[in-house]
């Protein structure tokens, strides 16, 4: 077993916030914010240096587990990516899915939020091949 690539874990988690910003900024921002009912005042009412760190120090934890599931392994770069996609569209798009269909929430929401995943985790992985 090798050692965690902390900076690959940084680094990473940074990459899937930028995917993030720029996916629920100018790609899907605003439909986004009608699927989940939220209005211009009360997304400024909100404290989002908050959302945003605590959404960064998650964003951590995923590239913690990549980076130790890829230190356990010593995968080859196409094989980092394929858990990297396979993370996003196989572990953390069901999940979300189960939950939304219990919240009953739209299908259009639900390709949102699963196309950031699977591009935040490609956007991830590339991180981990590039400082691999």
């Amino acid at each position: 077993m090798g050692p965690v690539n902390w900076l690959a874990v940084v680094l990473g988690a940074l990459a899937f916030f930028v995917v993030g910003a720029v996916w629920y900024g100018a790609l899907f921002g605003k439909a986004w914010q009608r699927e989940v009912g939220l209005s211009d005042a009360q997304l400024r009412a909100s404290n989002m240096q908050l959302i945003f760190a605590a959404c960064f120090v998650l964003e951590l934890v995923v590239a913690w587990m990549l980076a130790h599931l890829i230190a356990r392994t010593s995968p080859a770069p196409h094989v980092v990516m394929m858990f990297a996609f396979g993370f996003g569209a196989f572990l953390m798009t069901p999940a979300v899915g189960i939950n939304y269909l219990y919240q009953r929430k739209s299908l259009k929401l639900f390709a949102i939020d699963a196309g950031h995943f699977i591009v935040g985790m490609v956007a991830m992985g590339g991180v981990f091949v590039a400082l691999g």
